[in-house]
């Protein structure tokens, strides 16, 4: 499989104030209530290099094709509100070298992005500012020197600097998503591996589709996965490395496996596996392929997430009766129930900051998607539909993707899956575009880290 890794050469230029006297505030508790005016001015193209550069990446203007990256990705986060480009009084060039702060105030802008792009060598150099509109100040200035094929993923990052400037958390942008690529009708699903770009573009399949997969996750330390395929309707779990395409068997586990996940340093797997009619949770190390049982119960236990800090595993139980989520320490020991409210809980997965558990919630007839803290307080329900589940985060913490079913008819029409995405607050619920339909899907560390 051709190597997919987007490579950034070289970060040349960061000038970050350490005092900052900004009057910009960004209020990242409330979702899009009150989201932030900002222009994002086209990035300036250097006119010596500009023939060569669309004639070998065919764009009419690499400038503003990076400026509507970074003004999409803004938008999504519900936190932005990127203003109309009709309304720019100042040329990209000029705005660049030297804002006219009142022409920007004029339009309510309260922060402006500026940008210049050329072609050296072979090579594209982009180099952006973010300023402070209100302030009349310089906040950051940033360049990089990359592949040409790479003026997307520049956008990206661009997105994720200033998201981090003017926010205080780092971004999600510069990410990718795997998932379940589905077509056909419901009784006869065709699925294959599937992953794109956190905005739904640069999609590739890995996978043909002859065998069954299900729940792809991403190694939190590299681009590797994990997922569950059946191959002779005996399940196994795989690994594959997404920049090589290598891929290889951890094992075969006969009778039912269920959701295998990477620990937080990427060196074990765990997961749920069905033996002698009793479902418990194991995990497996990496480097010698040794398992090891870690709940012992008559139970099912399933679908487990550890800590990001790797000393406790939530995971979903029947023990009490009826599905709830349980916590343990990574040995399995201290075993305890954290949910309590009415309903079945189930795929519950740890938040990258530590703080917070997402989950999945049936009660009377409908499915939710909800956050509890890991004590099991503070119980919110974000969003309820026919049909939902597997959440996952943003490597930030701050926003869940997951899947959702439409209903069918007797003959089995209108049925569909989609990803969409909300933020923790429970505002901006949205659909991710994908090329077909979709579903359990798994977000990516930041790449550039």
């Amino acid at each position: 499989m051709k190597n997919i890794k987007l490579y950034i050469i070289a970060l040349l230029l960061i000038l970050i104030p350490k005092t900052s006297f900004s009057l910009i505030e960004v209020d990242i508790t409330r979702g899009n209530l009150n989201p932030l005016p900002i222009a994002v001015s086209p990035l300036f193209v250097e006119t010596k290099s500009i023939k060569e550069f669309q004639n070998q990446l065919k764009k009419e203007n690499i400038g503003e094709e990076i400026a509507s990256v970074v003004e999409n990705n803004l938008k999504s986060s519900g936190l932005f509100n990127p203003l109309k480009k009709e309304a720019f009084l100042q040329k990209p060039d000029i705005a660049h070298l030297k804002p006219r702060f009142e022409d920007w105030s004029l339009i309510k802008a309260q922060a402006l992005i500026t940008g210049e792009v050329k072609y050296e060598n072979e090579k594209l150099r982009v180099e952006f500012r973010l300023w402070d509109v209100l302030a009349g100040k310089e906040m950051m200035a940033l360049a990089f020197t990359t592949v040409p094929d790479n003026w997307r993923r520049v956008g990206h990052i661009i997105t994720d600097k200033v998201y981090q400037r003017l926010t205080g958390e780092k971004g999600y942008f510069d990410t990718r998503i795997i998932y379940v690529s589905e077509k056909g009708p419901k009784t006869n699903r065709v699925k294959k591996l599937a992953i794109m770009d956190q905005d739904g573009h640069n999609t590739k399949y890995l996978t043909l589709g002859n065998e069954l997969v299900l729940t792809p996750r991403f190694n939190p330390t590299n681009q590797m996965v994990t997922y569950l395929s059946y191959f002779k309707n005996l399940p196994r779990v795989y690994l594959l490395d997404i920049e090589t395409g290598v891929q290889e068997v951890v094992g075969d586990f006969p009778g039912m496996t269920f959701a295998p996940r990477f620990s937080p340093d990427g060196k074990k797997i765990i997961m749920s596996f069905a033996k002698d009619g009793n479902s418990d949770i194991y995990t497996m190390d990496l480097e010698n392929r040794i398992v090891e049982k870690i709940t012992n119960h008559p139970s099912i236990d399933t679908s487990p997430s550890f800590s990001p800090d790797g000393k406790y595993i939530c995971f979903n139980s029947d023990r009490s009766g009826y599905q709830q989520i349980y916590v343990m320490k990574s040995d399995g020991s201290r075993v305890k129930r954290i949910s309590f409210g009415k309903g079945l809980y189930g795929t519950p997965v740890w938040s990258p900051r530590g703080d917070l558990i997402a989950f999945t919630k049936l009660h009377k007839g409908k499915f939710y998607i909800g956050v509890m803290r890991v004590d099991g307080s503070g119980e919110r329900l974000l969003t309820e539909n026919y049909y939902q589940e597997a959440p996952s985060w943003s490597p930030n913490g701050r926003v869940l993707i997951f899947y959702r079913e439409t209903k069918s008819d007797s003959e089995g029409k209108g049925f569909s899956a989609k990803l969409w995405s909300i933020d923790l607050t429970g505002y901006n619920e949205r659909m991710v575009d994908t090329e077909t339909d979709a579903s359990d899907p798994s977000w990516s560390s930041l790449l550039s880290e």
